[in-house]
């Protein structure tokens, strides 16, 4: 789970509206997000991983 000084990275403000900046993970459903790396997606709560296309 992010740290409250950490939380404001993954929203962002565009026209007044809040921007989700990463996904929420499939199997965790909301509230969990997951984590962005070079070349995957990743869970780190339940481990689910989804690799990047080239």
């Amino acid at each position: 789970m992010a740290k409250k000084y950490e939380r404001y990275k993954l929203f962002t403000i565009d026209d007044n509206k809040l921007v989700q900046e990463h996904r929420y993970c499939p199997k965790c459903g909301n509230g969990v997000f997951m984590a962005v790396h070079e070349n995957r997606v990743s869970c780190g709560k339940c481990g689910y991983t989804e690799f990047k296309k080239k």
